[in-house]
Protein backbone atom coordinates (compact mmCIF):
# COMPACT_ATOMS: atom_id res chain seq x y z
CA UNK A 1 0.00 0.00 0.00
CA UNK A 2 1.38 3.42 -0.92
CA UNK A 3 0.84 6.59 1.05
CA UNK A 4 1.15 10.25 0.21
CA UNK A 5 1.77 13.24 2.45
CA UNK A 6 2.20 16.90 1.54
CA UNK A 7 4.64 18.96 3.55
CA UNK A 8 4.72 22.74 3.57
CA UNK A 9 8.22 24.01 4.26
CA UNK A 10 8.52 27.10 6.44
CA UNK A 11 10.15 29.47 5.71
CA UNK A 12 9.74 29.49 1.97
CA UNK A 13 6.17 28.19 1.76
CA UNK A 14 7.23 25.44 -0.67
CA UNK A 15 5.07 22.31 -0.75
CA UNK A 16 6.72 18.95 -1.31
CA UNK A 17 4.90 15.65 -1.72
CA UNK A 18 6.20 12.41 -0.25
CA UNK A 19 5.05 9.11 -1.67
CA UNK A 20 6.09 6.03 0.25
CA UNK A 21 4.87 2.84 1.79
CA UNK A 22 2.66 2.16 4.80
CA UNK A 23 4.67 2.37 8.01
CA UNK A 24 7.02 5.11 6.78
CA UNK A 25 7.79 7.83 9.31
CA UNK A 26 8.25 11.57 9.00
CA UNK A 27 11.95 10.94 9.50
CA UNK A 28 12.01 8.66 6.41
CA UNK A 29 10.17 11.30 4.39
CA UNK A 30 12.42 14.15 5.46
CA UNK A 31 15.59 12.20 4.77
CA UNK A 32 14.32 11.35 1.26
CA UNK A 33 14.34 15.12 0.56
CA UNK A 34 17.80 15.56 2.15
CA UNK A 35 16.29 17.39 5.12
CA UNK A 36 17.93 16.65 8.46
CA UNK A 37 15.04 15.71 10.81
CA UNK A 38 16.98 17.16 13.76
CA UNK A 39 16.79 20.67 12.25
CA UNK A 40 13.01 20.95 11.88
CA UNK A 41 9.78 20.81 13.84
CA UNK A 42 6.73 19.06 12.40
CA UNK A 43 3.23 20.45 13.03
CA UNK A 44 -0.27 19.26 12.19
CA UNK A 45 -3.04 21.74 12.99
CA UNK A 46 -0.77 23.47 15.51
CA UNK A 47 0.19 20.27 17.33
CA UNK A 48 3.79 19.08 17.29
CA UNK A 49 4.41 15.62 15.83
CA UNK A 50 7.49 13.52 16.68
CA UNK A 51 9.72 12.74 13.70
CA UNK A 52 9.47 8.99 14.38
CA UNK A 53 5.67 9.06 14.04
CA UNK A 54 4.10 7.08 11.23
CA UNK A 55 2.87 9.23 8.33
CA UNK A 56 -0.91 9.63 8.64
CA UNK A 57 -1.76 13.29 8.07
CA UNK A 58 -2.41 14.56 4.53
CA UNK A 59 -0.66 17.91 5.08
CA UNK A 60 1.85 18.99 7.73
CA UNK A 61 4.05 22.02 8.25
CA UNK A 62 7.81 21.52 8.43
CA UNK A 63 9.37 24.45 10.28
CA UNK A 64 13.12 24.94 10.03
CA UNK A 65 14.82 25.63 13.36
CA UNK A 66 18.12 26.70 11.87
CA UNK A 67 19.06 29.47 9.46
CA UNK A 68 20.50 28.64 6.09
CA UNK A 69 23.32 30.79 5.13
Amino acid sequence: MTIQSRMRLIPGDEVIVYQGKAGDTYENALLSFAINPDTVLIFYRGQSIPQDSELKEEMVEIVSTCSRG
